[in-house]
């Protein structure tokens, strides 16, 4: 076994078993393209195991996400069938590490989209957004990564809930966002955070994967990343992010 192939299986391991692992040690860290490789070792392992890629999830998006991890570059994952829950439902805080949950805008393809595309381009492309929170759980210790740590480790990605669907052509540049805890709101932000417009991360995600090989196909599911910072997760919370003309979604942490 490589050693690449061997980070992908520990990673592998972490999640299966919901147990941290170590970094890579600094004089053996590696750059986000061979991160990507150990990440599409990962994605295989669960590939055989029978989770099928569903679409893609953009990450670092935001600068109260760069400042939040101490990572200064977008970032890109796979989301497969066994990642998405059920909106109203659970998350079993025993399933994760430390997980986090962050609010989103999530876009669903109607036709493929791939390599340099503009952002009508982009636009055309989306049959549906929906309100989204994504869970990340970190499978590092102390949830502290370098670049190509967090890449490995497919972006932090580990579960995500989708709220109802709303027409593609609605406007989301700037729209209000609000994560609530209990009923609390915990974080507040505007969908402009997110690259200034979440269809630059939907023109990033076209462009990315397509380096990677890797292609948006119809049907296939985009996060565009996060808004606000991410809120730590414990059992007995009741989340709800509430989108300004998209509605709501939520979920419960057992």
């Amino acid at each position: 076994m490589t050693a690449l192939a061997a980070t992908a299986e520990r990673l592998d391991q972490a999640i299966r078993t919901a147990t941290a692992t170590h970094q890579m040690p600094e004089a053996e860290q590696f750059d986000a393209a061979t991160g990507y490789a150990v990440q599409a070792m990962g994605i295989e392992l669960r590939r055989r195991r029978g989770e099928r890629v569903i679409g893609v999830k953009m990450g670092l998006t935001s600068r109260a996400k760069m400042a939040q991890v101490g990572v200064d570059e977008v970032t890109w994952g796979r989301l497969t069938d066994a990642m998405r829950r059920e909106e109203g439902g659970s998350l079993v805080r025993a399933d994760f590490i430390h997980p986090r949950a962050e609010p989103e805008i999530a876009f669903i393809l109607k036709r493929r989209l791939t390599g340099t595309v503009s952002l009508v381009e982009a636009a055309l492309a989306i049959e549906a957004v929906a309100p989204a929170i994504e869970i990340i759980d970190s499978r590092y210790e102390n949830f502290r990564f370098s670049l190509g740590d967090v890449v490995a480790d497919n972006s932090s990605s580990a579960a995500f809930f989708l709220g109802p669907y709303a027409r593609p052509d609605l406007d989301v540049a700037n729209l209000g966002i609000v994560l609530s805890i209990d009923g609390r709101p915990r974080e507040i932000g505007s969908s402009a955070a997110i690259l200034g417009h979440p269809l630059r991360a939907l023109v990033a995600a076209a462009e990315m994967t397509a380096r990677a090989g890797h292609v948006l196909e119809a049907g296939d599911i985009v996060l565009a990343g996060a808004a606000t910072a991410a809120v730590p997760l414990e059992a007995g919370m009741q989340v709800e992010a509430e989108m300004q003309s998209l509605g709501r979604v939520g979920f419960s942490v057992v």
